[in-house]
């Protein structure tokens, strides 16, 4: 009897205990990068000079551009003062060629 009942037991525990689980993890690699404006096309890339050489960088879907201090720039301002000459601070999500700036952070107020 009490090896029918270990029997039933091991049935119905066995499935549970050597069940696997599968699990994904996706990783998005957000960091910066700084230089100065050495070409520009506004909704799609930006060329900085930065201390190891040009680097150009591709618009995400959207973009937002800001201040040093944080003020977000409406689209007049950014047209007027996003130009070839100036310091920027690019925030970028993705590795590799597949680099797409969210945020562009102008050097000054």
């Amino acid at each position: 009897m009490k090896k029918i009942l270990v029997s039933i037991v091991l049935a119905v525990v066995a499935p549970f205990a050597w069940a696997q689980v599968s699990e994904t993890t996706t990783t998005t690699t957000t960091t910066e990068g700084n230089g100065t404006i050495t070409e520009y096309t506004p909704g799609s890339t930006i060329v900085l000079r930065e201390s190891s050489g040009p680097r150009s960088y591709h618009f995400g879907k959207t973009v937002t551009y800001v201040t040093r201090s944080g003020k977000v720039l409406d689209e007049d301002t950014v047209r007027t003062r996003v130009k070839v000459g100036i310091p920027v601070r690019v925030h970028y999500v993705g590795t590799g060629d597949n680099i797409m700036v969210d945020r562009v952070i102008l050097d000054e107020d």
